[in-house]
């Protein structure tokens, strides 16, 4: 009865979260923070969210569209209290990249499927969040994910030297082609008008950056290069500005669209599902370290879910946690998640009063912004890292990288692969884990005799199996103990070091119990030491246990070395054997 009730009292916090942080606003120091957070982070959100629907081949205001709800509803359902959600520039691209086969951009077919593949993103998370299935995400590996961001941060700065320069090259079946259209474009038209009002934009955001931290550059450059764009008529002149954006909030609509490109959505979905995702709970946790917060791995699927699910009922397109508003709300002094609340209030407000001023924004602005959010994303570090580490990590890194710019703008290819290739090298290393033959090292514990030279007993062999004993590489343990055997005919004891044998499947068991079987039939018996949980049940589900003996497992290797020795007797001098202690 106190179990159904202590489980009940913490329904509400693990479903609803921010009933867990709302009464706190009480306070009205959170309570001003938070408002002076949400507002702070609205200021980088407006301008960075029209950049980057134009990145995603939308319209300007639909980046508004997707930074009005989501980030109410994300902190309502989401774990973090600091996460700031909506368009980042990863998603952006690749929803891009996923409906550019499907439609023309800026189609009312290409609006409808942007929408679409919201709703289908949020079902993929809302599935795996009340699954429980967050694991999921681990498929995507460090390296692959290093690999894919950088290119994929290639890719979205080298897609703005159009709006650079006032230019528009021949789109080719590649990106690379693209760009190289782009450039000959630059080299014969470049509209010098667009060229210094871009230069202009990183001239303010970098300085402010530099010399006035705290002040938005973001915002100061969209205002200034805006101002500048109406007293001068830029648009006559032929400078491209975001032009009318309608007013009003996004009213809530069901998206009509042909049933057939869901299949080809799907993919696409799960792909941003699944990086979306990354990034967010990769900001999420840096955060809930930082305030020490519990944070929720599938509670966080829900609510970016949620999110994405809105967004799409309210003519929005894909979001997800953003690194740098999330830093701008953490370092604002954001408490909880009613600073996502106050940030999708000025959006609406934004959207409700302020639009016609948008009307002049140039969009060698909205480049220049985009430009700087993704060169952070460019690392060369992490890329050193992984060859270091492992030069297989290295491999797969290198191959996401290059296949993804290869391949763009089909860059869930570039991604698929390097999961493969990972879950590929992975398996390859299980299935052929380290065997060592261990004897007596001079400190007294026993060691690898192929890195630490040392004598062996003719009549004890010790083994160490460094991996799950399962069907991938029982074989090959069969192999190595047999080898062993082999090379010492006079072999009484074979003693297996178990302490590395984390899993041991029916395969494995069934290897162990006719190499068990065959060792006995030659005078040779084979003992196991230090074993774990997993392994004890499963040898006991099977009756291994009983067939092999009980006498035949011992909870320390020094144990199963005494069985050894009192079992052959006087045939075997123990004082002067290798694997005695000194």
């Amino acid at each position: 009865m106190i179990w159904i009730l202590e489980t009940l009292r913490t329904i509400p916090g693990r479903f609803l979260p921010f009933l867990v942080w709302i009464g706190e606003l009480r306070k009205g120091a959170i309570l001003k923070a938070d408002i002076i957070a949400g507002i702070t982070v609205a200021l980088v959100l407006v301008p960075q969210s029209m950049a980057y629907a134009q990145l995603a081949g939308l319209p300007a205001y639909y980046g508004l569209y997707a930074s009005f709800l989501p980030p109410i509803v994300a902190s309502i359902f989401g774990s973090s209290r600091q996460l700031a959600t909506g368009p980042v520039a990863v998603v952006s691209l690749l929803t891009a990249a996923s409906l550019e086969p499907l439609a023309a951009l800026g189609s009312e077919g290409f609006l409808a499927y942007a929408v679409v593949l919201a709703i289908l993103v949020g079902l993929f998370q809302i599935a795996l969040g009340l699954l429980r299935l967050g694991v999921v995400v681990d498929l995507l590996s460090h390296p692959v994910v290093v690999g894919f961001t950088n290119a994929g941060a290639l890719i979205i700065a080298t897609s703005q030297l159009g709006k650079l320069f006032g230019v528009s090259g021949e789109r080719g079946t590649h990106h690379y082609e693209t760009v190289a259209n782009t450039v000959v474009a630059i080299v014969a038209d470049t509209h010098w008008p667009t060229f210094w009002m871009a230069v202009l934009a990183f001239t303010i955001m970098l300085s402010l950056k530099k010399y006035l931290p705290k002040v938005p550059n973001v915002l100061v450059a969209v205002a200034i290069t805006t101002l500048l764009a109406w007293a001068t008529d830029f648009e006559l002149s032929g400078g491209r500005v975001v032009g009318s954006i309608p007013v009003g909030l996004p009213a809530f609509a069901i998206p009509q669209f042909d049933m057939d490109v869901l299949g080809q959505l799907m993919t696409s979905a799960v792909i941003i599902a699944l990086i979306g995702f990354m990034e967010a709970i990769a900001i999420s946790k840096a955060m809930a370290a930082r305030t020490r917060q519990r944070l929720d791995t599938n509670q966080e699927l829900v609510g970016q879910g949620l999110s994405n699910i809105v967004s799409g009922f309210f003519s929005g397109y894909p979001v997800s946690g953003s690194f740098s508003r999330s830093a701008v709300n953490i370092n604002a002094g954001a408490k909880t998640g009613f600073s996502a609340m106050v940030t999708g209030a000025v959006v609406g407000i934004t959207l409700l009063f302020l639009t016609p001023l948008l009307y002049h924004l140039p969009s060698a602005t909205l480049g220049a912004v985009i430009i700087l959010a993704v060169v952070n994303l460019i690392k060369i570090e992490p890329v050193v890292h992984a060859w270091k580490a492992e030069p297989q990590d290295g491999v797969v890194l290198v191959i996401t990288f290059l296949l993804t710019i290869y391949l763009a703008p089909h860059l869930e290819w570039g991604i698929v692969t390097g999961v493969i290739l990972s879950l590929l090298l992975f398996v390859i290393r299980t299935m052929r884990p380290r065997v060592a033959e261990l004897s007596r090292y001079a400190d007294g514990t026993l060691r690898d005799i192929k890195v630490h030279p040392a004598a062996t007993s003719d009549k004890i062999a010790v083994i160490r199996f460094d991996g799950s004993l399962y069907f991938g590489n029982a074989g090959y343990f069969e192999d190595k103990v047999l080898e062993v055997l082999a090379a010492k005919p006079d072999l009484k004891f074979i003693i297996v070091d178990g302490e590395g044998i984390n899993q041991l499947d029916s395969t494995g068991e069934e290897v162990l119990h006719h190499l068990a079987e065959r060792l006995e039939k030659n005078g040779t018996h084979l003992l196991v030491a230090r074993m774990k949980k997993q392994f004890m049940d499963t040898i006991r589900a099977t009756k291994l246990l009983e067939v092999m003996g009980k006498d035949h497992f011992f909870g320390r290797i020094q144990n199963a070395l005494d069985y050894a020795w009192d079992s052959l007797g006087s045939e075997y001098d123990r004082t002067t054997c290798p694997l005695r202690r000194q």
